[in-house]
Order: structure tokens, then sequence, then C-alpha cells
């Protein structure tokens, strides 16, 4: 086909319009049939300038024609280029070429890991104490042998770390000894029933040792409870006790002699006075227990509901009564015997509160200047809940006291009962008082107070001032009572500084080594997997020593929770 394109353009010298001619032949048996109209339209136009897709750009270059107009309706074509044989040969091969050159299509796959769906309850990665893998899958320690151990850090202070097992290798070897879920479940509740009379039994025993220690005599050395009575707000009390019982039986003796409703409302002041303290002694004895599964803060916080029940006796009993007594004085007065035996009880009964008074008073300085607080603070917070009730019921036994000694000697001077009656109602109003106080101040206590700001700031300093920690947010520090004090804190870690502490402690040969031997993205989750389980047992490492430095510089903090943010 080229060689006869050749000859033929020799041979005839034909015009660039003959040239054309000759070419759509060929194009024509190169391209098909169907595109043979669009050339001859070309052709006769007289322009290249749209060449159909089956031919590039350079040819359209290379060959084309000018129309121009000369004269009226005359063309002249004019050829800018005849291509010579050699060219005609290069167009051929053109022709014989494909139409469009196509180039291999590249495309780059990004690895991707692929997500696991863990399930609504996934226990695979789950650890379990020895305790209750025995406990909950009713193994025996010869059974936990055989499986792997994994030692892990400890959340108790006194272990630095402790032995933990898989669940799943708990649960397969439960299987494995009890045959089917079915079976270690009938066990599950043979063992309850057995918990359950073994608790039964326990009951019994120790109502058969209170009886026998009854019988026999306790020989028990002391204990922590009774020593409490010894000294701080315990022994206040105890003097308490032991003065507010002796004014209530004499103050009895003399209104039962007098009939005087101020003595009357002054024994039943010294009555309610002793119970409530011996309320509070209960709470204190209370309060110093060994905290336990069912209370894992103590008991701290028995000594504010001692006091709390405190108030509201002194309400209803002392208050009550005194007002009850002064308003059937008012309603239906009687003669007073002689005051005599009532002055001279009073009088002891003053000196005696007085003491106690002041054993409560020397006792709330002493503490106040124990905790950098002045008494007037230490009292209006209620720090010390047993010594305050002390301190509020001996003042009012003073001011009543000398209500009542008042008022009594009106009555004997003037010999209008009414006096008696309005000393009563003034000791009931004194006694409402000290209770409503009572019952506020231990209300809020007990709702979960927060230490002073200057504590907090301490704390929180503390905290900021370590390396790892970028931020401290939501701190919240509550006094649990007896110098007891939670703080809790949201705690933003630098992961830079972590993961520094982490890398500081490995061998940076063995993990250049490691990564240069990661190849395939299994290999580089396998590397990234083991690595980051450790930095997140630094960062837990970091959390436990925050922790300890908060305890060591601040005794005072008990409990420490720090959340990571």
């Amino acid at each position: 086909m080229l060689p006869g394109l050749a000859a033929a353009a020799a041979a005839h010298r034909c015009s660039w319009s003959s040239l054309c001619r000759l070419r759509l032949r060929c194009r024509a048996a190169a391209c098909g049939s169907s595109d043979l109209q669009e050339w001859q339209n070309l052709v006769t136009l007289g322009s290249f300038s749209n060449i159909v897709p089956c031919c590039t750009l350079n040819q359209v270059k290379l060959y084309s024609t000018n129309v121009q107009k000369e004269g009226q309706g005359s063309q002249t074509h004019k050829m800018e280029k005849v291509p010579s044989f050699d060219e005609a040969e290069n167009i051929g091969a053109e022709l014989k070429a494909p139409l469009i050159k196509q180039e291999p299509l590249q495309v780059r796959v990004k690895a991707v890991l692929k997500k696991r769906e863990y399930g609504p309850k996934y226990t695979q990665n789950n650890f379990i104490t020895g305790v209750r893998a025995m406990n909950e899958f009713c193994l025996k320690s010869s059974d936990l042998e055989q499986l792997r151990k994994i030692r892990r850090r400890s959340p108790h202070e006194d272990t630095e770390s402790f032995t933990v097992y898989l669940r799943s290798d708990v649960e397969a070897k439960s299987l494995e000894v009890w045959g089917s879920p079915e079976a270690l479940a009938r066990e599950k509740k043979l063992r309850k029933e057995a918990e359950i009379e073994y608790r039964e039994r326990l009951f019994r025993n120790q109502k058969i040792l209170r009886e026998y220690r009854e019988f026999l005599g306790n020989t028990k050395p002391r204990s922590r409870t009774t020593s409490v009575f010894f000294k701080g707000p315990g022994k206040v009390v105890m003097v308490a006790i032991c003065i507010n019982g002796l004014n209530c039986f004499f103050k009895f003796l003399a209104w039962i002699y007098t009939g005087s409703a101020s003595m009357f409302s002054e024994a039943i002041h010294s009555l309610s006075d002793t119970c409530n303290q011996a309320l509070l002694a209960l709470g204190i004895s209370k309060s110093v227990q060994t905290p336990d599964p069912t209370h894992p803060y103590g008991f701290s916080n028995m000594r504010y509901i001692a006091s709390l029940i405190s108030g509201v006796g002194i309400f209803m009993m002392g208050a009550g009564l005194s007002w009850y007594h002064g308003v059937m004085g008012l309603l239906n007065p009687q003669p007073i015997e002689s005051l005599l035996w009532a002055y001279c009880i009073l009088a002891g009964s003053l000196v005696s509160e007085g003491a106690t008074l002041l054993v409560a008073v020397n006792e709330l300085r002493r503490s106040a200047r124990a905790k950098g607080m002045s008494l007037y603070k230490y009292v209006m917070e209620s720090r010390d809940p047993s010594t305050n009730v002390i301190l509020l019921e001996d003042t009012a036994a003073v001011l009543g006291v000398t209500i009542a000694a008042t008022c009594m000697g009106l009555t004997s001077i003037t010999g209008n009962p009414l006096y008696d009656s309005l000393g009563s109602l003034g000791v009931g109003t004194l006694l409402g008082v000290v209770s409503a106080f009572l019952i506020y101040t231990n209300t809020e206590a007990l709702l979960g107070r927060s230490i002073q700001p200057e504590q907090v700031q301490r704390l929180t300093e503390l905290l900021e001032n370590d390396p790892s920690v970028r931020a401290i947010h939501d701190v919240k520090a509550t006094d649990l009572g007896l110098g007891k004090v939670r703080f809790k804190a949201e705690v933003d870690f630098d992961g830079r500084v972590v993961t520094r502490s982490y890398l500081e402690k490995q061998d940076f040969d063995q993990m250049l080594q490691e990564i240069q031997e990661v190849k395939t993205p299994e290999e580089l989750e396998t590397f990234m997997l083991k690595h980051g389980e450790n930095i997140i047992d630094t960062l837990g490492a970091e959390v436990d020593r925050l922790e300890k430095e908060l305890k060591k510089r601040n005794p005072e903090v008990r409990h420490v929770d720090l959340e990571i943010l």
C-alpha cells in the first residue's frame, strides 16, 4: 500500500489535492469505510484544521491547506509543504501503527489494617486473679499451676507486682475440669448454698463465743476501740458523759423537791446531753473500725452521723420538753417551794459544765492549730464533730444555768411563777438554736465537703509541676472525716514524655533491628502492638508514681483517683 502511494506521487507529480485523494484511499483502507465520507468533506472544503480522532495533532500541523479568496469567488489552493518519499514512508508507518498509544496503567494500593469486630462481649485478652479464678470457675490452685502466668503491676501499695491469668485460659481449664457449662453452673450453685450455710454457722458460733466470754470473762488485750477514749475527742466525750450524768441526777432531785419549771428544763437538758454524748461515744468507736469490702472507705463518717442524730435528739427531747413545760407553766402557774437546794445544784452544775467546756475548748484549739485554722473557722466547718457537739452543748448548758438561775431568782423575789416559766422557754429556745446548728453543719459534712482551697492549690501544683503532666482538670478534694482526704482529678498526660520514659529503658540496637525486619503489614502490626502495650503499662506506672508522691507529701490524703484524660 505504501509503495503504491510513493509511486503515484512520483509519476504524476500531482497537486496537493491529488495527494490528499490518494491518502484518503489509503486511510479508508486503514480506518474503514465509516470514515470515508468525513475525509471527502474535508478535502472538498479544503481545510484539515479539524482532524478525525484517528489522526494525530502533528499530522495536522504537517499537512494543511489555506483557502484564500482572490477576486470574486475565485479560490487558489496553496500547498505549504509537499512530503518527500521518505516522509511518505514515515506517514505509512504511522498509519500502520495503533490509532491510540496506550501506556500501562499504574495503580498504587494503600495497605490498610483490617478492622476487627470484637463484639459486645470480648474477654479474650482479659486478666483474672487466682482468687477470682478459684471462686468464679470452681478451680483448685493445682489447676492454675498448669496455666500461663503473667506478672502485672499491683494496684495495692504494699506490693510491686502480682500474678494474673488470661481469662480465656481459665475458662478453657474450667470446661476441661467440669466437662460442660451446665456442670460448672451446678457446682457454683452448690458452693453458693454451702457458703450461706457456713455464714449461718459462723453467726451461731460468734454468738456462742460471746456468751462464753461473758461467763468466763474476756481476757483479750485492750483493743484499738477502747484506746480512743483515752485521748482526743474520745476523752472529751467520756468526761462530758460522767459530768452530765451526775448533773442530770441532782437536777432531777432539785426539780422533785422544788417543782420549778426552770429546774425541770435544766434536768431535761442534762438528760439529753448525757444521751447524746453516749451516742457520740458509739459513733467514735465505730469510726475507727477497719474498712471492709462493704465499706471500702471506712466508717469515719459515723462521727458526723452520730452528731447529726445528737442534734435531732437535742431538738426533740431538750427543746421540745422545755417548751412544753414552759407553756404549761404559763397556762397553769404553780407556787414554787424553797429554792435553796435548787441554787446549790445550779451552782455545782455551772462549775462542772464550765470544766467540761474548758476541756472541749482546749481540745478544739489544739486540733485547729494542727490544721492551721482559727478556732472559729474550725468550729463553723465542724472539722471535729464530736468535740463540736460537746462544746456547743456545754456552752448551752452554762448559758442555760444562767438563764434558769436568773428566772428563779426573779420568781423568788417577786413571787410570780411566770418568770420561772419564761426561763423554761428561754432554755428551750437556746437548745433549739444549738440543735439547728448541729444539724446544718453535720449535714454539710455528710454531703461531701471540699477541703481548704489552699490545700487544693498545693495538691494541684504538685501534679502540674511534674514533667509528664500537661494539665489538670476537674479537681475534687473531699474531706472524709478524721483528717482523711479523698483526691480526684482528670490528668492530661504528655504522651511524648511518657514514651520517652519507656524508650529510656529499651535497647535501641535491638529495637532498630526489629524495625528493619518489618516488611509486611502483619509484622508492623505485631511490632506496634508489642510496644504499644508496654507504653500503656508505662503510663499506668506514671499514674502510680504520682499517687504515691501525693500521699507521701500530704499524709492526710488517703485515697487518690487520677483519671487519664
